[in-house]
């Protein structure tokens, strides 16, 4: 389920050639621990092992791209080399890198194998909200919303057989923290992905529309591990979901509505803003409020460390950040509530904004994604831009440090749902 890999396999069939992959294993990304490799590299395991079942041969390339793939090309005379896509600033940068040191003769190519309606082609500037992408997603989601064809057997054989490898090896090669452990309801790779998949079609989805945004309630797709790592397909997940919309329809559209045009939102924030994790990535009118409000007095302030251990004066914030140290996940209602208290209890915007991407990025499976700087609720992700500087939102009523920023309360909480039973599942023990 790979718009990418279908591509390659295609240039190299028309040209009778072998079809090789390649995974350049970086010592670290942003905020990445061992939580968030291991789930990577032990689903790289299983693309591996279906690889040889194809005949097509899976190379681990240890280091920055750059540096491993431009000679790895030149040595086995790869005749095109087929990318996918990634809006962020650091996965573009390799590839521009990439480009810079490819043989003239060797064509590059970059598939937008992750959204379904490629992100340059959704729409060719920053949009302003969901509303104003909505519609041109839906209108091109016939053209490329379709049924994948399979990759098929390779008919033409490996000229370079891939080196066996040495998995547990690769390890030592990173520079990554081995404190933030794995988590255990997780399991990586596709199957296990498709499984989950499967789960929520037949449990949750009947009861997503409705309870998707109580914390206490099993609604949610629990798919953003996978479908963040690539091990599930966003268009596959959509595929088969669709066909229960006779019986489940507006918890599909419902379903729809975040993993496409949310999710491809926030695709086309990241590609068009090049401040996307930053207060300057924010609308005039937010930054204009934000600066205002900044020397407010807050409540109360809090330093990285207190936050990460879960130790302020509110129960449900603890238990939130406490589920996402524990789970690698924090419910997608949630994550708004978590990020706009960042807010009110750090020293200024900027600083929240650190904080939040900080913790995001460093306990969250899902984390270092377009959806984490941005979204709304995306696959049980709020991504802090929206909750911390008004992006994709509208100006509300003025109050103190939040200006015109959306607000939300402990108290709004309790409206909505039953938080002390939240808050005693990830009370702390002593």
């Amino acid at each position: 389920d790979n718009w990418a890999f279908l591509y390659a396999q295609r240039l190299a069939l028309k040209q009778e050639l072998p079809l090789c992959v390649c995974f350049c294993l970086v010592p670290k990304f942003l905020e990445a621990t061992i939580r968030h490799y291991r789930f990577m590299l032990r689903g790289l395991q299983e693309v591996a092992e279906e690889c040889a079942e194809l005949n097509i041969s899976f190379h681990l390339l240890l280091g920055y791209a750059k540096d491993v793939l431009p000679p790895f090309v030149v040595e086995h005379g790869v005749g095109g080399l087929v990318t996918d896509f990634s809006p962020l600033r650091l996965p573009r940068q390799w590839v521009e890198d990439v480009r810079e040191r490819l043989p003239e003769d060797v064509p590059f190519a970059q598939v937008d194998a992750h959204n379904i309606v490629p992100c340059w082609v959704a729409s060719p500037k920053q949009e302003y909200s969901a509303r104003t992408i909505r519609g041109k997603i839906h209108a091109q989601l016939p053209e490329f919303l379709t049924e994948f064809p399979p990759v098929v057997r390779h008919p033409h054989p490996p000229s370079c057989p891939a080196e066996p490898i040495a998995w547990e090896a690769c390890y030592s090669s990173l520079q990554v923290d081995h404190t933030v452990k794995e988590v255990e309801w997780a399991t990586p790779g596709t199957s296990a992905g498709m499984a989950v998949l499967k789960s929520f079609i037949a449990e949750r989805l009947k009861s997503f529309s409705i309870h998707r945004n109580d914390p206490n309630k099993a609604a949610l797709s629990n798919l953003s591990p996978w479908l963040h790592f690539g091990q599930v397909s966003t268009q596959r997940a959509i595929l088969e979901v669709q066909k229960h919309r006779r019986n489940y329809k507006d918890s599909v559209d419902a379903f729809v509505e975040e993993a496409v045009v949310r999710r491809e939102l926030a695709e086309n924030f990241c590609y068009y803003n090049e401040s996307y994790d930053s207060v300057q990535g924010a609308y005039d009118w937010a930054q204009t409020t934000l600066k205002l409000h900044a020397k407010d007095k807050r409540p109360y302030l809090y330093s990285l460390q207190e936050l990460e251990q879960g130790t302020t004066h509110d129960p449900l914030w603890n238990a939130a950040q406490l589920q996402m140290v524990q789970e690698g996940k924090m419910h997608g209602f949630l994550r708004m509530y978590w990020a706009k208290k960042i807010l009110e209890w750090t020293r200024s915007p900027e600083e929240a904004l650190q904080f939040a991407i900080y913790l995001n990025d460093r306990y969250e499976l899902d984390g270092r994604d377009p959806n984490g700087y941005l979204t709304l609720v995306s696959l049980c992700l709020a991504g802090c831009l929206w909750s911390i500087c008004g992006i994709h939102d509208q100006g509300w009523a003025e109050r103190p440090i939040f200006g015109k920023i959306r607000y939300m309360n402990y108290a709004g909480c309790k409206r909505k749902f039953d938080v002390e039973r939240f808050e005693r599942r990830y009370a702390p023990t002593h």
